[in-house]
């Protein structure tokens, strides 16, 4: 048996323990920080190939940035990326080179798919290579140490206190905690050993060339200039009612106009750039024809207009309403979108390869993603909607589902003029929420940087003696918006 694989034996079961000593009972905090950071020297210490190759060495710099990340702030998409980049490290020694996003989706996949029988494939490998071994011989080998061993240790316990009470300090670990080791085990032995069927399989996929069947030049010709005038007719729609806020037909008003349409638009605009896409495949008469590229190019500037018209809808909504992480999401969302159809027209215009526009709209969420994992999106909701809105029309239910993300604009909130009523519920929210960022900074086991940044902002803003909500009846309790609960007084008859 190879030295190299004897080395990844200890290192799962170090990973192991650690697990089993940073979360006894939770997994959060900025232990989860620690925990990716140890995984991630544990691939670099086990796998020599991957010290070595230059591609491998970006993918643990960048494993180790999210590392960072969720030290600082965990939370589900540093973790993503996090796997992401340490299972492409783990991955890049056993490739020629970096061919395209495609294929590398295809094997990060097929690693999470394969990572559960790669530890299993292992262990019947060894079993394997001992065939000269059966169980027969291999009880009867260690028969003799074992049933001697017990009956000398059940002795010595028998007549030592001392070893007595060493195995009765001995605790058998639970089932859960089984389950956990399991669960690590065949997490990190897969990132030590990949499995060869990654390669191969991802190999055999096609290159990403969109194609509609059964199509010619006429017919691609038709449908291009019946589709620019379908999305002439909705664009122009959009210019006369959405961005010059001309007077819509009677029974219809501006709001219901505006709030209907943000996301099918999106949907449209994806299924367009797919079609302009294949009907433009690269060989085809179609992308030789002048007319095809001209109205291929028309269509995807439409479909531009249609996506500004989108984030205009949801621009408009939040205005009306207010700002939340998801729609944060969604205008981000409609700008990866605009800059994939400006690539697929450069795409065409310049005879480029599927390939390039697969990676660089790879590249571009990718950055994005990475970007996000570092801005506190709830906080930017929050302070928006704190800013823009008056505090009596603060949704305060909102801000309390936030947790300490909205803490520091509670208390910019707090400080503007409001009524007494208002500035309570404010208050109340405040108090809770400071209280129980307070609570999770002084435990180990949930402290985080950010959150300690964020407390020490909060504390030297109100001052050693901040200002408490008003106390309410035993019988009372305060709403999701900080207003008082009353349950009603049954009156007793004389």
């Amino acid at each position: 048996m190879r030295l190299s694989f004897l080395i990844k034996v200890p290192i799962v079961a170090a990973l192991i323990v650690l697990v089993d000593r940073l979360f006894p009972s939770s997994f959060a905090g900025a232990r989860i920080g620690c925990l990716a950071l140890a995984w991630l020297i544990a691939v670099a210490v086990a796998r020599r190939d991957v010290r070595k190759s230059p591609l491998a060495r970006i993918g643990l710099g960048a494993a180790a940035l999210f590392a960072v990340a969720l030290f600082d702030d965990p939370g589900p998409l540093a973790w993503v990326l996090f796997w992401c980049s340490l299972s492409a490290a783990a991955l890049l020694p056993k490739v020629v080179r970096f061919d395209d996003a495609w294929h590398w989706a295809a094997r990060l996949a097929l690693h999470a798919a394969t990572g559960v029988t790669k530890p299993l494939s292992d262990v019947s490998r060894i079993a394997r290579r001992r065939r000269d071994t059966n169980p027969r011989a291999i009880a009867a080998t260690l028969a003799l140490p074992l049933i001697g061993g017990a009956l000398f240790l059940i002795l010595f316990s028998a007549a030592n206190p001392l070893i007595a009470r060493a195995f009765a300090a001995i605790r058998l670990p639970s089932l859960w905690q089984i389950l956990v080791w399991a669960f690590v085990a065949f997490c990190a032995w897969p990132s030590l050993r990949p499995h060869a069927a990654v390669i191969r399989l991802a190999a055999r996929l096609p290159d990403p060339e969109p194609a509609l069947p059964g199509t010619s030049l006429p017919s691609v010709l038709i449908a291009l200039a019946l589709f620019n005038l379908i999305f002439a007719v909705q664009n122009g729609l959009d210019i006369a009612f959405l961005w010059s806020g001309g007077a819509l037909p009677a029974g219809m008003t501006q709001t219901e106009y505006v709030h209907r349409g943000a996301y099918p638009l999106i949907v449209t605009a994806l299924i367009a750039g797919a079609m302009a896409l294949a009907m433009l495949r690269p060989g085809s008469a179609s992308e030789r024809n002048i007319w095809a590229r001209r109205l291929v190019t028309l269509w995807v500037a439409q479909n531009l207009v249609l996506v500004a018209s989108s984030a205009l809808r949801t621009i408009d909504y939040i205005e009306t309403s207010m700002l939340t992480t998801w729609r944060i999401a969604a205008l981000v969302w409609m700008a990866l979108v605009a800059l994939g159809l400006v690539l697929i027209c450069w795409r065409i215009l310049r005879g480029r390869s599927a390939r390039w526009l697969i990676n660089w709209n790879a590249f571009a969420a990718t950055l994005v993603l990475t970007i996000c994992c570092f801005i506190d999106l709830a906080a930017t909701a929050a302070s928006w909607n704190v800013r823009a809105t008056t505090p009596e029309h603060v949704d305060l239910c909102y801000l309390s589902q936030l947790g300490d993300s909205a803490l520091l604009p509670l208390i910019a909130l707090e400080q503007r003029q409001m009524d007494a009523s208002t500035r309570d519920r404010v208050r109340y929210i405040r108090d809770q929420t400071f209280t129980d960022l307070a609570a999770r900074q002084d435990s180990w086991a949930d402290w985080t940087p950010r959150g300690a940044r964020r407390l020490m902002r909060a504390q030297t803003t109100l001052g050693p003696n901040p200002a408490r909500p008003l106390p309410v009846a035993q019988s009372a309790w305060r709403n999701c918006d900080g207003t008082i609960g009353q349950s009603p007084v049954t009156q007793v008859q004389p």
